[in-house]
């Protein structure tokens, strides 16, 4: 039971960083391009709890790793106004890359710290800082999933913004039409399809390919750190 809960904190601590350093980097983007519409809702704080959707951070993510489903998750989506933006089209495209753009600095910033730890604590035994070890090493593969995740051109996901800022005006109004489905779209895709169709898996086929790749370069910047 005691490494259960070890392995279960191992993934919601850094889970619960990841998510909040992704919305708040909408937020400060958002800001930084004319819409302070986060900050007057005080939701530039690193503070999780300001950050945090019980259902859908914890209990459905958790649902669904026991369940053998494709995970996947939501926090408190930070307001942002896309016509307080001084650019409303482009800067929404640029605010929605943030998030990503944020976890895959994050995942660098692990895989130097894991680095560190290998290099200076590597060959102490403890249960500490194999622990330690454990949350850097999912913060890695959680930020780097989170990133190619959300870059899903799937609304309401992150992509979908960029998809549409890069569309002609007319087809990205036809585009953000499908907006107000995105939820139900997301259930077929991902949980409904899978289950009766395996092989149309979009986690599977689309975004573990990548998402492998790319984590093996970010745990070769570990080895290099770790002078191994």
């Amino acid at each position: 039971m005691n490494q259960t809960l070890l392995d279960a904190a191992a993934l919601i601590v850094p889970l619960i960083l990841a998510i909040v350093f992704h919305e708040v980097s909408h937020g400060w983007t958002a800001l930084a391009l004319g819409d302070p519409t986060a900050q007057e809702q005080r939701r530039l704080s690193l503070n999780p709890l300001r950050h945090v959707d019980p259902f859908g951070t914890v209990i459905l993510p958790g649902s669904l790793a026991l369940a053998g489903a494709p995970i996947f998750g939501w926090a408190k989506p930070v307001p942002v106004n896309r016509w307080r933006l001084r650019d409303p089209r482009r800067g929404m495209m640029v605010v929605a890359a943030a998030g990503p753009g944020s976890n895959l600095v994050l995942a660098a910033v692990g895989a130097v710290l894991l680095g560190l730890l290998v290099r200076f604590a590597g060959s102490a035994d403890s249960a500490v800082l194999e622990f330690v070890a454990k949350n850097f090493s999912n913060f890695i593969m959680i930020n780097v999933f989170l990133a190619l995740f959300n870059l899903l051109p799937i609304p309401p996901f992150d992509g979908s913004h960029i998809v549409e800022g890069l569309l002609p005006r007319g087809l990205a109004e036809g585009y953000a039409r499908l907006r107000p489905y995105g939820f139900p779209l997301l259930i077929v895709l991902l949980l409904v399809v899978p289950y009766f169709f395996p092989q149309w898996s979009i986690v599977g086929r689309l975004v573990a390919p990548p998402v492998m790749w790319a984590t093996g370069h970010y745990f070769a910047l570990a080895q290099f750190v770790a002078g191994v």
